[in-house]
């Protein structure tokens, strides 16, 4: 796994005598966690207490069965966000490995039993987007925080130690997904085993006892009572015969003849006595308050009734399971979402599945909402899980229930719509006419780009690759060339610095007009998006800008001709590049700021326009081709015909709009209800 890699890290000491391993505290205590039992209790032993891993596994299946989405938050209401990268992550599979729901069982179950659910998470190395999420052995994983040097400021670190695999690796807080549970300092969760270990250890003795007592024919111990004096000989071989006819299940009920003067005594209390069946439906019911939980939920159903069983799946949904889940929904919110994008995007379980009730009560329900009006034909199917029909979008309402102040609709919505029907026939035109007034300023800046990274590189060409320079060397300039195109860089840090003002105010212009096209009347905020937009296009910039000059650096024969050609390749740029960089983002960024923007309207189609390129045969083939706003036109990997035989083009992304190759001048525009 990916995450394997950070253990070149420095790592601190794992095991000293103030923090001792685990086996070494287990050694002392006499091999039993914190309980009276003397029964050996630990997350791996209690799991054979089967109300324990009865409570563990309900909770860790239910969350783990109940389907998790990523939203998006709209104007009003939401929408999946199917297109994010965490989608698929969360809802279907997070790594090759597994599905989501057995990460997430297997993460919940680690929080229930030991406090702490932990998964490395691994990114792709240039853009940091999180690719795969792999699941930590709680038992190989140390938490601790340490200050950051910063006044009342510490960093979260976690340390695994898979043995076992020869894993060594410090991760940061960044690096994982932490579930805690309830705890004492904001950083781990209490281990429920070991503050329950008197309970689990009790129930497992409980358990142990039973066992040896039918192991025993379900008889209690006793003595045999001789009236003489017997040698250690002859009381040892008198208890060992005793032993062979009568001790285990199949010798049970055996006639026992005794001899000169022997008697049978029983010693111990019976079972009723000791009130052992009592005993062990109480360990029950504490498991079940342990956890949290309603009795029945763990097979306990002496007091659950048909009047109160309903209000107690209730009750274990909002508060033992609704806890958890809350828990989950705040990790991936201020864990794995950057924080340009939590008051965009959410996650949030489907709890729907677990609240159904019978058949003739959800009946009742939709036949309220159907008659008055929040609830469709087709509202109702897909919630039953059937599949729509046509004409069932229609919304009905009571004839004597109209708007409040009148009936109906006012004059100024239909003008709306009217005015909004003759703006999107302009549309594309006034969006093309924005695109070429924002085309000689990202000119401009790119040219300021380009000045600056040539005057950079020239410094390092200076710096190492100087003929007067004793020990040139092309290794020496490509290492300090990786720094200065590093993520995060001086180079990524000024593209940054120059393209943000400019493509955030170009997104605003277009997403305005894009949203009156539409009739949309409530503010469309593109900054975030735009800031992600600025962000994936300078990380693209500074992976092709190093790579080209790595590439002459590396294929020169010698140290004058990596120079020439270095130098060679920064001259172009400047000459070439800042109209190549207009001419393409003033069609992408307009295009993709206005599907944001119908996005945001609740535009569910987009319908490509061929213009100015009616000649190319692939965007012929794409004239007038509506899609769902979140699919692609042309998905990635996809080939489109040419008119000559054998001519195609593949797409290497993703097409949500336009341009499709360079030089192409399509539009898209939406298609919208009258």
């Amino acid at each position: 796994m990916g995450f394997i890699r950070s253990a070149a890290r420095g790592l601190g000491p794992l095991s000293d005598i103030a923090t001792p391993e685990q086996w070494v505290v287990d050694w002392i205590n006499g091999g039993s966690i914190g309980n009276s039992s003397g029964i050996h209790v630990s997350p791996e032993t209690a799991l054979m207490y089967s109300p324990f891993f009865a409570g563990m596994r309900v909770i860790a299946e239910d969350l783990g069965s109940l389907p998790l989405f990523l939203y998006e938050r709209l104007a009003r209401g939401k929408r999946r966000a199917t297109e994010h990268p965490l989608y698929a992550l969360l809802h279907d599979q997070p790594n090759p490995m597994m599905t989501s729901m057995q990460l997430r069982e297997t993460l919940q179950s680690h929080a229930t039993s030991w406090g702490d659910g932990v998964a490395a998470l691994v990114t792709h190395p240039r853009t940091g987007v999180i690719e795969e999420i792999w699941p930590l052995r709680p038992d190989r994983l140390c938490i601790y925080t340490r200050p950051t040097g910063r006044a009342g400021q510490v960093d979260k670190w976690f340390v695994y130690d898979d043995q076992v695999n020869g894993v060594l690796a410090r991760l940061h807080a960044t690096e994982v997904l932490h579930i805690a549970g309830l705890g004492f300092d904001g950083v781990r969760g209490y281990p429920v085993v070991d503050l329950a270990a008197n309970a689990i250890g009790l129930g497992l003795a409980t358990e142990h006892y039973g066992a040896k007592h039918f192991s025993n024919g379900s008889a209690p111990g006793g003595a045999l009572s001789h009236p003489g004096n017997l040698s250690p000989d002859a009381r040892r071989r008198m208890a060992d015969d005793w032993e062979n006819i009568h001790r285990g299940i199949d010798r049970a009920h055996r006639v026992a003849i005794l001899e000169e003067g022997v008697t049978w005594q029983q010693v111990g209390i019976p079972n009723d006595s000791a009130q052992f069946l009592e005993t062990r439906k109480l360990q029950v019911t504490e498991m079940a308050r342990w956890l949290r939980l309603p009795p029945h939920k763990i097979g306990d159903l002496e007091r659950a009734t048909f009047s109160n069983i309903e209000q107690q799946q209730l009750d274990y949904i909002t508060s033992a399971l609704g806890s958890w889940l809350m828990r989950w929904e705040q990790a991936i919110l201020t864990q794995l979402l950057l924080p340009e994008e939590r008051s965009r995007y959410f996650a949030e379980h489907l709890v729907d599945a677990l609240l159904r009730g019978d058949t003739l009560s959800r009946y009742q329900a939709y036949a309220v909402g159907r008659q008055w009006g929040w609830l469709s034909a087709n509202d109702i199917r897909e919630m039953e899980n059937r599949n729509p029909i046509a004409g069932g979008d229609t919304y009905l309402v009571p004839l004597n229930m109209v708007p409040a102040g009148g009936g109906a609709p006012e004059e100024d919505t239909r003008t709306a719509r009217r005015h909004a029907r003759l703006l999107r026939g302009r549309g594309a035109a006034v969006r093309r006419a924005i695109a070429d007034t924002y085309a000689p300023k990202i000119a401009d800046v790119d040219a300021e780009v380009a000045a600056l990274e040539a005057a950079e590189v020239k410094a390092l060409v200076d710096q190492h690759l100087e003929p007067a320079r004793a020990g040139r060397s092309v290794l020496g300039f490509l290492a300090a060339l990786r720094a200065l195109y590093a993520e995060g860089g001086p180079i990524a840090a000024a593209m940054s610095a120059l393209w943000l003002p400019l493509f955030t105010e170009f997104a605003a212009d277009v997403g305005e007009e894009a949203a009156a096209e539409v009739g949309h009347e409530d503010d469309v905020d593109l900054s975030v998006w735009a800031a992600a937009y600025v962000a994936s296009h300078v990380a693209y910039r500074v992976s092709s800008s190093f790579g080209q000059l790595r590439k002459a650096a590396e294929a020169a024969d010698d140290v004058d001709t990596a120079v020439a050609d270095v130098l060679a390749r920064l001259d172009k740029w400047q000459a070439e590049r800042p109209e190549q960089t207009a001419r393409w983002e003033s069609k992408q960024l307009s295009n993709a700021a206005a599907r944001e923007a119908w996005k945001d309207a609740g535009i569910r189609e987009l319908r490509w326009v061929t213009q100015g390129s009616k000649d190319c045969p692939y965007c012929k083939k794409l004239d007038g081709r509506t899609v769902g706003i979140e699919k692609p036109f042309v998905a990635k990997g996809a080939e489109i015909d040419g008119d000559a035989e054998g001519e195609k083009l593949a797409a290497k992304r993703n097409t949500f709009h336009p341009p499709l190759h360079v030089g192409c001048d399509c539009q898209v525009v939406p298609v919208a209800a009258d």
